[in-house]
Protein backbone atom coordinates (compact mmCIF):
# COMPACT_ATOMS: atom_id res chain seq x y z
CA UNK A 1 0.00 0.00 0.00
CA UNK A 2 1.46 3.33 -0.93
CA UNK A 3 1.16 6.54 1.00
CA UNK A 4 -0.07 9.68 -0.76
CA UNK A 5 2.59 12.08 -1.94
CA UNK A 6 3.06 15.06 0.34
CA UNK A 7 3.31 18.64 -0.88
CA UNK A 8 7.09 18.58 -0.36
CA UNK A 9 7.29 15.40 -2.47
CA UNK A 10 5.50 17.11 -5.36
CA UNK A 11 7.91 20.04 -5.18
CA UNK A 12 10.92 17.71 -5.06
CA UNK A 13 9.66 15.68 -8.01
CA UNK A 14 9.06 18.87 -9.98
CA UNK A 15 12.61 20.07 -9.31
CA UNK A 16 14.09 16.71 -10.28
CA UNK A 17 11.97 16.64 -13.45
CA UNK A 18 13.22 20.13 -14.32
CA UNK A 19 16.81 18.96 -13.83
CA UNK A 20 16.27 15.91 -16.05
CA UNK A 21 14.64 18.05 -18.76
CA UNK A 22 17.57 20.47 -18.66
CA UNK A 23 20.14 17.68 -18.91
CA UNK A 24 18.28 15.98 -21.76
CA UNK A 25 18.12 19.19 -23.77
CA UNK A 26 21.57 20.47 -22.82
CA UNK A 27 23.18 19.04 -25.95
CA UNK A 28 20.30 20.46 -28.01
CA UNK A 29 20.97 23.93 -26.61
CA UNK A 30 24.65 23.53 -27.42
CA UNK A 31 23.77 22.53 -31.00
CA UNK A 32 21.62 25.65 -31.36
CA UNK A 33 24.49 27.79 -30.13
CA UNK A 34 26.88 26.07 -32.53
CA UNK A 35 24.42 26.49 -35.41
CA UNK A 36 24.12 30.18 -34.65
CA UNK A 37 27.89 30.58 -34.67
CA UNK A 38 28.12 28.66 -37.93
CA UNK A 39 25.48 30.93 -39.43
CA UNK A 40 27.48 33.94 -38.27
CA UNK A 41 30.60 32.52 -39.90
CA UNK A 42 28.85 31.78 -43.20
CA UNK A 43 29.42 34.30 -45.96
CA UNK A 44 26.87 37.10 -46.29
CA UNK A 45 24.23 36.91 -49.03
CA UNK A 46 26.14 39.33 -51.20
CA UNK A 47 29.19 37.07 -51.06
CA UNK A 48 27.29 34.03 -52.34
CA UNK A 49 28.05 32.94 -55.87
CA UNK A 50 25.02 33.52 -58.09
CA UNK A 51 24.45 31.29 -61.06
CA UNK A 52 21.95 32.86 -63.46
CA UNK A 53 21.17 29.84 -65.65
CA UNK A 54 18.65 27.18 -64.79
CA UNK A 55 19.49 23.60 -63.90
CA UNK A 56 17.42 20.47 -63.25
CA UNK A 57 17.46 18.76 -59.83
CA UNK A 58 18.17 15.04 -59.80
CA UNK A 59 17.69 13.23 -56.47
CA UNK A 60 19.52 9.95 -55.92
CA UNK A 61 17.95 7.01 -54.05
CA UNK A 62 19.88 7.90 -50.87
CA UNK A 63 18.19 11.32 -50.71
CA UNK A 64 21.06 13.48 -51.86
CA UNK A 65 20.84 15.41 -55.13
CA UNK A 66 22.57 17.40 -57.84
CA UNK A 67 21.49 20.38 -59.88
CA UNK A 68 22.64 19.45 -63.41
CA UNK A 69 23.14 22.07 -66.13
CA UNK A 70 23.07 21.69 -69.93
CA UNK A 71 26.78 22.35 -70.21
CA UNK A 72 27.47 19.38 -67.94
CA UNK A 73 28.16 21.33 -64.72
CA UNK A 74 26.56 20.09 -61.50
CA UNK A 75 25.99 21.47 -58.04
CA UNK A 76 25.68 19.26 -54.97
CA UNK A 77 22.38 19.59 -53.04
CA UNK A 78 22.57 18.14 -49.46
CA UNK A 79 19.75 15.83 -48.41
CA UNK A 80 18.72 17.93 -45.43
CA UNK A 81 18.44 21.04 -47.59
CA UNK A 82 16.34 19.18 -50.15
CA UNK A 83 13.98 18.05 -47.39
CA UNK A 84 13.76 21.39 -45.65
CA UNK A 85 13.05 23.26 -48.87
CA UNK A 86 10.57 20.67 -50.09
CA UNK A 87 12.36 20.17 -53.39
CA UNK A 88 11.35 17.38 -55.73
CA UNK A 89 13.15 15.37 -58.37
CA UNK A 90 13.01 17.19 -61.73
CA UNK A 91 12.54 20.71 -60.32
CA UNK A 92 14.11 23.43 -62.47
CA UNK A 93 16.14 25.64 -60.14
CA UNK A 94 18.08 28.90 -60.20
CA UNK A 95 20.35 28.86 -57.16
CA UNK A 96 23.09 30.60 -55.23
CA UNK A 97 26.23 28.66 -54.36
CA UNK A 98 28.51 28.62 -51.40
CA UNK A 99 31.99 29.81 -52.45
CA UNK A 100 34.52 27.01 -52.56
CA UNK A 101 36.85 27.16 -49.58
CA UNK A 102 39.32 24.71 -51.04
CA UNK A 103 40.50 24.34 -54.58
CA UNK A 104 38.81 21.57 -56.53
CA UNK A 105 35.92 21.24 -54.11
CA UNK A 106 32.50 20.43 -55.59
CA UNK A 107 30.18 23.51 -55.53
CA UNK A 108 27.27 23.25 -53.04
CA UNK A 109 23.79 24.65 -53.19
CA UNK A 110 23.14 27.41 -50.64
CA UNK A 111 19.86 29.07 -51.65
CA UNK A 112 17.14 28.63 -54.22
CA UNK A 113 16.13 31.82 -56.00
CA UNK A 114 13.67 30.35 -58.48
CA UNK A 115 11.91 27.03 -58.86
CA UNK A 116 10.20 26.04 -62.09
CA UNK A 117 10.32 29.62 -63.35
CA UNK A 118 8.76 31.28 -60.23
CA UNK A 119 10.50 33.16 -57.45
CA UNK A 120 11.12 30.85 -54.51
CA UNK A 121 9.15 31.96 -51.42
CA UNK A 122 10.71 30.52 -48.27
CA UNK A 123 7.78 31.55 -46.07
CA UNK A 124 5.34 29.26 -47.92
CA UNK A 125 7.67 26.26 -47.98
CA UNK A 126 9.41 26.32 -44.66
CA UNK A 127 8.14 28.13 -41.59
CA UNK A 128 10.49 26.83 -38.92
CA UNK A 129 9.72 28.03 -35.38
CA UNK A 130 12.23 30.22 -33.64
CA UNK A 131 15.00 28.55 -31.66
CA UNK A 132 13.50 29.93 -28.44
CA UNK A 133 10.07 28.46 -29.16
CA UNK A 134 11.59 25.12 -30.14
CA UNK A 135 13.71 24.74 -27.01
CA UNK A 136 10.81 25.92 -24.80
CA UNK A 137 8.53 23.20 -26.19
CA UNK A 138 11.25 20.58 -25.75
CA UNK A 139 11.95 21.62 -22.17
CA UNK A 140 8.25 21.56 -21.28
CA UNK A 141 7.71 18.14 -22.87
CA UNK A 142 10.58 16.45 -21.04
CA UNK A 143 9.59 18.22 -17.84
CA UNK A 144 6.09 16.72 -18.11
CA UNK A 145 7.48 13.31 -19.12
CA UNK A 146 9.88 13.14 -16.17
CA UNK A 147 7.36 14.53 -13.69
CA UNK A 148 4.68 12.00 -14.68
CA UNK A 149 7.16 9.13 -14.44
CA UNK A 150 8.30 10.29 -11.01
CA UNK A 151 4.68 10.55 -9.88
CA UNK A 152 4.23 6.91 -10.90
CA UNK A 153 7.49 5.50 -9.53
CA UNK A 154 8.76 7.86 -6.81
CA UNK A 155 6.15 7.05 -4.17
CA UNK A 156 6.21 6.28 -0.50
CA UNK A 157 5.13 2.76 0.40
CA UNK A 158 4.09 1.28 3.69
CA UNK A 159 5.18 -2.16 2.53
CA UNK A 160 8.76 -2.44 1.20
CA UNK A 161 7.76 -5.60 -0.66
CA UNK A 162 5.99 -3.70 -3.43
CA UNK A 163 6.97 -5.07 -6.81
CA UNK A 164 9.72 -3.18 -8.62
CA UNK A 165 8.77 -4.88 -11.87
CA UNK A 166 5.14 -3.78 -11.57
CA UNK A 167 6.06 -0.17 -10.85
CA UNK A 168 8.66 -0.06 -13.62
CA UNK A 169 6.21 -1.60 -16.08
CA UNK A 170 3.59 1.03 -15.22
CA UNK A 171 6.20 3.76 -15.73
CA UNK A 172 7.27 2.35 -19.10
CA UNK A 173 3.66 2.11 -20.29
CA UNK A 174 3.11 5.77 -19.40
CA UNK A 175 6.41 6.74 -21.05
CA UNK A 176 5.55 4.92 -24.29
CA UNK A 177 2.19 6.69 -24.42
CA UNK A 178 3.95 10.03 -23.98
CA UNK A 179 6.48 9.08 -26.68
CA UNK A 180 3.72 9.05 -29.29
CA UNK A 181 2.75 12.63 -28.42
CA UNK A 182 6.29 13.99 -28.26
CA UNK A 183 6.64 17.37 -30.03
CA UNK A 184 8.90 17.18 -33.10
CA UNK A 185 9.59 19.42 -36.08
CA UNK A 186 8.18 18.07 -39.31
CA UNK A 187 11.02 18.27 -41.85
CA UNK A 188 8.50 18.72 -44.65
CA UNK A 189 6.81 21.82 -43.21
CA UNK A 190 9.01 22.95 -40.35
CA UNK A 191 6.03 23.03 -37.99
CA UNK A 192 6.04 21.57 -34.48
CA UNK A 193 3.76 18.53 -34.59
CA UNK A 194 3.09 15.44 -32.50
CA UNK A 195 5.33 12.47 -33.16
CA UNK A 196 2.60 10.06 -34.25
CA UNK A 197 1.57 12.40 -37.10
CA UNK A 198 4.98 12.51 -38.79
CA UNK A 199 5.09 8.96 -40.13
CA UNK A 200 8.64 8.67 -38.77
CA UNK A 201 7.99 7.21 -35.31
CA UNK A 202 11.56 6.17 -34.60
CA UNK A 203 13.55 9.35 -35.03
CA UNK A 204 16.89 8.42 -33.53
CA UNK A 205 17.46 11.77 -31.79
CA UNK A 206 14.01 11.76 -30.22
CA UNK A 207 14.40 8.12 -29.22
CA UNK A 208 17.79 8.81 -27.64
CA UNK A 209 16.54 11.76 -25.59
CA UNK A 210 13.32 9.97 -24.60
CA UNK A 211 15.25 6.86 -23.49
CA UNK A 212 17.63 8.91 -21.37
CA UNK A 213 14.77 10.74 -19.65
CA UNK A 214 12.88 7.49 -18.99
CA UNK A 215 15.89 5.61 -17.60
CA UNK A 216 16.96 8.47 -15.32
CA UNK A 217 13.39 8.99 -14.07
CA UNK A 218 12.90 5.29 -13.32
CA UNK A 219 16.26 5.05 -11.56
CA UNK A 220 15.58 8.12 -9.47
CA UNK A 221 12.08 6.82 -8.69
CA UNK A 222 13.54 3.56 -7.41
CA UNK A 223 16.24 5.33 -5.38
CA UNK A 224 13.65 7.69 -3.91
CA UNK A 225 11.43 4.75 -2.96
CA UNK A 226 14.31 2.94 -1.24
CA UNK A 227 15.29 6.07 0.66
CA UNK A 228 11.66 6.66 1.67
CA UNK A 229 11.36 3.07 2.88
CA UNK A 230 14.52 3.44 4.91
CA UNK A 231 13.26 6.67 6.45
CA UNK A 232 9.93 5.01 7.17
CA UNK A 233 11.73 2.16 8.95
CA UNK A 234 13.72 4.64 11.04
CA UNK A 235 10.58 6.58 11.96
CA UNK A 236 8.72 3.37 12.74
CA UNK A 237 11.55 2.21 14.99
CA UNK A 238 11.47 5.52 16.82
CA UNK A 239 7.71 5.27 17.18
CA UNK A 240 7.99 1.73 18.52
CA UNK A 241 10.68 2.79 20.98
CA UNK A 242 8.50 5.60 22.27
CA UNK A 243 5.48 3.31 22.42
CA UNK A 244 7.56 0.70 24.21
CA UNK A 245 8.72 3.22 26.81
CA UNK A 246 5.16 4.48 27.27
CA UNK A 247 3.85 0.94 27.57
CA UNK A 248 6.49 0.01 30.12
CA UNK A 249 5.73 3.11 32.13
CA UNK A 250 1.98 2.42 32.09
CA UNK A 251 2.68 -1.20 32.94
CA UNK A 252 4.73 -0.29 36.00
CA UNK A 253 2.21 2.35 37.06
CA UNK A 254 -0.56 -0.24 36.74
CA UNK A 255 1.35 -2.88 38.68
CA UNK A 256 2.88 -0.88 41.49
CA UNK A 257 -0.30 0.96 42.41
CA UNK A 258 -1.30 2.30 45.82
CA UNK A 259 -4.35 0.04 46.08
CA UNK A 260 -2.28 -3.14 45.72
CA UNK A 261 0.43 -1.76 48.02
CA UNK A 262 -2.00 -0.79 50.79
CA UNK A 263 -3.80 -4.12 50.57
CA UNK A 264 -0.47 -5.88 50.91
CA UNK A 265 0.43 -3.82 54.00
CA UNK A 266 -3.00 -4.54 55.51
CA UNK A 267 -2.51 -8.27 54.98
CA UNK A 268 0.94 -8.07 56.58
CA UNK A 269 -0.47 -6.08 59.50
CA UNK A 270 -3.12 -8.76 59.99
CA UNK A 271 -0.48 -11.48 60.20
CA UNK A 272 1.51 -9.46 62.70
CA UNK A 273 -1.55 -8.77 64.87
CA UNK A 274 -2.42 -12.47 64.85
CA UNK A 275 1.21 -13.19 65.77
CA UNK A 276 1.67 -15.51 62.80
CA UNK A 277 5.36 -14.77 62.65
CA UNK A 278 6.33 -17.47 60.18
CA UNK A 279 3.63 -16.47 57.73
CA UNK A 280 4.53 -12.80 58.22
CA UNK A 281 8.18 -13.45 57.37
CA UNK A 282 7.18 -15.53 54.36
CA UNK A 283 4.79 -12.78 53.30
CA UNK A 284 7.54 -10.18 53.55
CA UNK A 285 9.85 -12.36 51.45
CA UNK A 286 7.20 -12.90 48.78
CA UNK A 287 6.23 -9.21 48.76
CA UNK A 288 9.88 -8.23 48.43
CA UNK A 289 10.40 -10.73 45.62
CA UNK A 290 7.27 -9.47 43.84
CA UNK A 291 8.35 -5.85 43.85
CA UNK A 292 11.95 -6.71 43.00
CA UNK A 293 10.79 -8.79 40.02
CA UNK A 294 8.51 -5.99 38.78
CA UNK A 295 11.24 -3.36 39.03
CA UNK A 296 14.03 -5.51 37.56
CA UNK A 297 11.96 -6.75 34.64
CA UNK A 298 10.37 -3.42 33.78
CA UNK A 299 13.09 -3.03 31.13
CA UNK A 300 13.12 -6.68 30.08
CA UNK A 301 11.44 -7.83 26.90
CA UNK A 302 11.39 -11.63 26.95
CA UNK A 303 11.75 -14.01 29.87
CA UNK A 304 11.34 -17.76 30.30
CA UNK A 305 7.99 -19.14 31.34
CA UNK A 306 9.68 -20.82 34.31
CA UNK A 307 10.86 -17.48 35.71
CA UNK A 308 7.45 -15.91 35.12
CA UNK A 309 5.81 -18.79 37.03
CA UNK A 310 8.11 -18.17 40.02
CA UNK A 311 6.85 -14.61 40.08
CA UNK A 312 3.22 -15.78 39.83
CA UNK A 313 3.77 -18.09 42.83
CA UNK A 314 5.03 -15.16 44.91
CA UNK A 315 2.35 -12.82 43.60
CA UNK A 316 -0.46 -15.32 44.16
CA UNK A 317 0.76 -15.97 47.71
CA UNK A 318 -0.05 -12.34 48.57
CA UNK A 319 -3.62 -12.90 47.43
CA UNK A 320 -3.92 -16.26 49.20
CA UNK A 321 -3.18 -14.59 52.51
CA UNK A 322 -5.97 -12.07 51.86
CA UNK A 323 -8.41 -14.71 50.60
CA UNK A 324 -7.49 -17.68 52.79
CA UNK A 325 -9.16 -20.90 51.57
CA UNK A 326 -11.21 -18.88 49.07
CA UNK A 327 -8.77 -18.29 46.19
CA UNK A 328 -6.91 -21.02 44.34
CA UNK A 329 -4.46 -21.02 41.42
CA UNK A 330 -4.53 -24.13 39.27
CA UNK A 331 -1.17 -24.24 37.46
CA UNK A 332 -0.63 -26.97 34.88
CA UNK A 333 2.42 -26.27 32.73
CA UNK A 334 4.02 -28.90 30.50
CA UNK A 335 7.72 -29.18 31.50
CA UNK A 336 8.97 -28.82 27.91
CA UNK A 337 7.52 -25.30 27.71
CA UNK A 338 9.17 -23.90 30.85
CA UNK A 339 12.15 -22.68 28.79
CA UNK A 340 9.95 -21.04 26.16
CA UNK A 341 9.74 -17.27 26.20
CA UNK A 342 7.09 -14.63 26.77
CA UNK A 343 7.13 -10.90 27.57
CA UNK A 344 7.94 -10.34 31.22
CA UNK A 345 5.06 -9.54 33.58
CA UNK A 346 2.41 -10.98 31.26
CA UNK A 347 0.60 -12.94 33.97
CA UNK A 348 0.43 -10.21 36.63
CA UNK A 349 -2.34 -8.08 35.01
CA UNK A 350 -4.41 -11.18 34.25
CA UNK A 351 -4.20 -12.49 37.84
CA UNK A 352 -4.78 -9.01 39.25
CA UNK A 353 -7.86 -8.40 37.07
CA UNK A 354 -9.32 -11.80 37.89
CA UNK A 355 -9.15 -11.06 41.60
CA UNK A 356 -10.23 -7.44 41.23
CA UNK A 357 -13.40 -7.94 39.20
CA UNK A 358 -14.88 -11.14 40.65
CA UNK A 359 -16.61 -12.13 43.87
CA UNK A 360 -14.49 -14.41 46.07
CA UNK A 361 -16.28 -16.10 48.99
CA UNK A 362 -15.79 -19.18 51.12
CA UNK A 363 -19.06 -20.56 49.81
CA UNK A 364 -17.90 -20.11 46.23
CA UNK A 365 -14.13 -20.49 46.06
CA UNK A 366 -12.55 -18.81 43.06
CA UNK A 367 -10.15 -20.67 40.77
CA UNK A 368 -7.69 -19.09 38.32
CA UNK A 369 -6.33 -21.56 35.76
CA UNK A 370 -2.84 -21.14 34.27
CA UNK A 371 -2.00 -23.88 31.81
CA UNK A 372 -0.39 -24.70 28.49
CA UNK A 373 -2.32 -25.93 25.47
CA UNK A 374 0.33 -26.86 22.97
CA UNK A 375 2.58 -23.83 22.59
CA UNK A 376 -0.11 -21.51 23.94
CA UNK A 377 -0.15 -20.20 27.49
CA UNK A 378 -3.78 -19.99 28.61
CA UNK A 379 -5.12 -18.07 31.60
CA UNK A 380 -8.81 -18.41 32.40
CA UNK A 381 -11.21 -17.75 35.24
CA UNK A 382 -14.96 -18.00 35.75
CA UNK A 383 -16.93 -14.75 35.63
CA UNK A 384 -18.52 -14.00 39.00
CA UNK A 385 -19.05 -10.23 38.84
CA UNK A 386 -19.10 -8.26 42.06
CA UNK A 387 -22.37 -6.63 43.12
CA UNK A 388 -20.54 -3.30 43.04
CA UNK A 389 -18.14 -3.45 40.08
CA UNK A 390 -14.65 -2.11 40.57
CA UNK A 391 -13.75 0.85 38.32
CA UNK A 392 -11.66 -0.27 35.40
CA UNK A 393 -9.66 1.68 32.80
CA UNK A 394 -8.74 -1.36 30.70
CA UNK A 395 -5.12 -0.17 30.62
CA UNK A 396 -3.70 -3.44 31.96
CA UNK A 397 -5.21 -5.69 29.30
CA UNK A 398 -4.60 -3.16 26.54
CA UNK A 399 -0.95 -2.84 27.55
CA UNK A 400 -0.58 -6.60 27.57
CA UNK A 401 -1.89 -6.91 24.00
CA UNK A 402 0.27 -4.02 22.79
CA UNK A 403 3.40 -5.47 24.41
CA UNK A 404 2.86 -8.89 22.84
CA UNK A 405 2.34 -7.34 19.45
CA UNK A 406 5.38 -5.06 19.86
CA UNK A 407 7.80 -7.64 21.25
CA UNK A 408 6.74 -10.89 19.56
CA UNK A 409 4.79 -9.73 16.52
CA UNK A 410 1.97 -12.08 17.59
CA UNK A 411 -1.53 -11.32 18.78
CA UNK A 412 -3.05 -12.20 22.13
CA UNK A 413 -6.42 -13.96 21.75
CA UNK A 414 -9.13 -12.91 24.20
CA UNK A 415 -12.28 -14.99 24.58
CA UNK A 416 -14.90 -13.29 26.75
CA UNK A 417 -18.08 -15.28 27.23
CA UNK A 418 -20.91 -14.92 29.73
CA UNK A 419 -19.44 -17.58 32.00
CA UNK A 420 -15.68 -17.45 31.50
CA UNK A 421 -12.90 -15.04 30.62
CA UNK A 422 -9.93 -16.57 28.77
CA UNK A 423 -6.69 -15.13 27.44
CA UNK A 424 -4.49 -17.18 25.08
CA UNK A 425 -0.86 -16.11 24.53
CA UNK A 426 1.47 -17.78 21.96
CA UNK A 427 4.77 -18.72 23.59
CA UNK A 428 8.01 -18.10 21.70
CA UNK A 429 10.48 -20.94 21.31
CA UNK A 430 13.86 -20.18 22.78
CA UNK A 431 16.93 -20.62 20.59
CA UNK A 432 18.48 -22.60 23.45
CA UNK A 433 15.59 -25.02 23.82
Amino acid sequence: MRSPLRYSDWILNLLVAAAISTVVNFSYVLLLIVDQRVEQQRPAREHLVQRPDEGRLTITPDGHGYVVYENGDSIYAPMNRIRRLGLADGDRLVVNLLPNRTAGAHPMLSEVRKRNGADFDYSTVFNRPSAGADITVQLLYYLVLSFVLLAVTAIRRKEPSQSLVRTSFAGIVVAVALYFVAPVIDWRTGHIVLNFSTGRMFDYMLLLKWTFAVVVSLLYGRIYTLISQRQAVVLENERLKNENLTTRYNMLVGQINPHFFFNSLNSLAMLVREKQDEKALTYIDQLSYTFRYIIQNGQCTLITLGEELKFVEAYSYLFKIRYADKLFFDIDIAPEYREWLLPALSLQPLVGNAVKHNTITRANPFHVSIRTEGSWLVVSNPKVPKLTPEPSTGIGLSNLCNRWRLITGCEVVIVDTEREFTVRMPLQKSSLS
